[in-house]
């Protein structure tokens, strides 16, 4: 019986790391795919238009939510629009990350029943070049998602519409 020869043994090995690397690239490739599917609006881009209103536009994800990121007191934060939730709805970790107050314990009807809560206020959100201040909030410590829901005391603030798979805001300055 012949010992391998060093040359064979040193192919195997890079032959053995050129697929290691191969995979780690395709990993990588394919989970910003996905990422891009679930958030297409990672990066928010607005236009000022004719009469000085400032018009950002949402994709929808392949689930048809409006999801994006959002500077929320300067901080990017995941978002999912919500027409139904009155305020913004903000989970307990991310509330901590924000340094938002924990204000005064209060009862709200969510998809998951009736939970308490907190109220609390944000100083800026964000959106592109739209920029919303002092904003009521609560904090939902059970919220169960890191997405905060972008309710209606942001987006009593704008005007919206929708038209196939986007949705404009529209900030009137």
């Amino acid at each position: 019986m012949q010992a391998p020869e060093p040359a064979n043994k040193y192919g195997k090995t890079f032959a053995i790391i050129a697929w290691l690397i191969l995979m780690l690239l395709l990993f990588l490739f394919f989970q910003d795919t996905i990422t891009k599917q679930l958030n297409p609006n990672r990066q928010l881009h607005s236009v000022r238009g004719s009469h000085g209103e400032t018009r950002t536009v949402l994709t929808r994800n392949k689930s048809g939510h409006y999801v994006g990121t959002a500077l929320v007191n300067n901080t990017p934060v995941n978002f999912m629009l919500d027409t139904g939730a009155t305020t913004l709805a903000i989970d307990n970790k991310t509330a901590k990350q924000l340094n938002l107050a924990f204000g005064k314990a209060i009862l709200v009807n969510t998809a998951n029943g009736t939970t308490q809560a907190y109220q609390s206020r944000v100083n800026s959100l964000q959106l592109g070049d739209i920029i919303l201040y002092d904003i009521a909030a609560v904090i939902v410590p059970n919220l169960g998602s890191s997405e905060i829901l972008l309710g209606m005391s942001a987006l009593k603030q704008l005007e919206f519409h929708q038209q196939d798979n986007q949705l404009t805001l529209i900030q009137h300055n």
